[in-house]
């Protein structure tokens, strides 16, 4: 079996910076024509200047015969000034901020603490230069258990924020509970949408402790129950618009994931096209497969779809067991096991 569809866009990626980002980056370039790259690195990208310098470490490193383009996004901080909204839409090369509640997931120290006082100025900005805020829709508080972080973000800063600014485009990034997909269903399309991984779609968490603790399936916002699981595969495989392929591919040294304090992150840049095909498969949505990966997002952003195709093929291929360069080893999501679907370029 073959399916031909046009080249996918990945709207949640983690490219990291020096040795790492020169690593992975084709993993993503490969498949993907556009990537909507996180800012979280150290020190954070907080500035437009400092979004088009990582743009152009980014465009250094792919290879020869890429065409792959980086969309550069700004850290949210509570400092961030409604000027840096105006330099980052006049810039070209910036497309959306980044909320992280500080302390939510890798690098978000620096995060926003009070998101309707002190960057109201700033959201407001956003609504004028049509600027999206993407959102990562956890709250931070030790009192609230970390599997029901997403539902009172939802309620208790979400629901707020679209109360207080309607025309603000917001993407609920990697959901992860029928609350999302209830959320997002329920606001006004066009104006609210989510991206979804591959790991929140395939796997709930049930995963992490299989056999014994997996730090290769602990990610944030963590794998949540079956019933969650379901909502979403439920949600994509409909054909709605509100919804679109965001990987939050992410890579740690396995070091840095096998060890006593392990860092949250799934590697899935390599199989992710892979596992997208199979959930739309078992859910009888191969149909709809294309609108999710290369359709949805674009035309959310309100950006050109991509004009090449991919064909993804099925044919059992076996996932290298890891990736070693010269700093270390980088594990993948399923790494050693078979998948069912390959991609390749046209």
């Amino acid at each position: 079996m073959e399916l031909t569809i046009t080249r996918p866009d990945d709207w949640h990626l983690h490219l990291r910076d020096g040795d790492l980002l020169r690593a992975i980056v084709p993993h993503s370039a490969n498949h993907f024509g556009k990537a909507i790259v996180m800012p979280n690195l150290k020190p954070p990208i907080t500035t437009t200047v400092a979004a088009i310098s990582y743009r152009e470490s980014i465009l250094k490193v792919l290879p020869s015969n890429s065409d792959f383009t980086p969309l550069m996004t700004l850290y949210l901080t509570d400092t961030t000034s409604p000027e840096e909204i105006k330099l980052a839409r006049k810039s070209g090369d910036v497309f959306a901020v980044k909320l992280y509640p500080a302390g939510a997931t890798t690098n978000s120290q620096d995060g926003v603490t009070d998101l309707l006082g002190k960057c109201l100025p700033v959201l407001e900005e956003m609504v004028e230069q049509n600027m999206l805020l993407l959102v990562h829709g956890e709250v931070t508080n030790p009192d609230v258990d970390v599997f029901d972080r997403e539902k009172v973000f939802i309620d208790t800063v979400l629901q707020p924020l679209i109360q207080r600014l309607p025309q603000l485009k917001i993407v609920m990034e990697h959901i992860t509970t029928m609350d999302a997909v209830k959320f997002v269903e329920s606001c006004k399309e066009g104006s609210v949408a989510a991206t979804v991984t591959p790991q929140h779609l395939i796997l709930n968490r049930n995963a992490i402790f299989k056999g014994g603790l997996q730090p290769h399936y602990y990610c944030l916002p963590v794998l949540k129950r079956e019933i969650h699981r379901q909502a979403i595969v439920s949600a994509v495989t409909s054909g709605s618009k509100r919804f679109f392929l965001g990987t939050d591919s992410a890579p740690h040294e396995r070091q840095r994931k096998e060890c006593s304090c392990g860092c949250a992150g799934i590697y899935n840049a390599p199989v992710a096209l892979s596992v997208y095909a199979k959930v739309f498969e078992q859910a009888g949505a191969l149909d709809k497969l294309e609108g999710f990966t290369s359709l949805n997002g674009p035309d959310f952003y309100g950006l050109p779809r991509n004009t090449s195709k991919i064909k993804l093929t099925k044919t059992p291929w076996k996932v290298p067991e890891s990736f070693t360069f010269s700093f270390g080893e980088i594990v993948p999501m399923f790494a050693g096991e078979t998948l069912e679907w390959q991609a390749s370029t046209i």
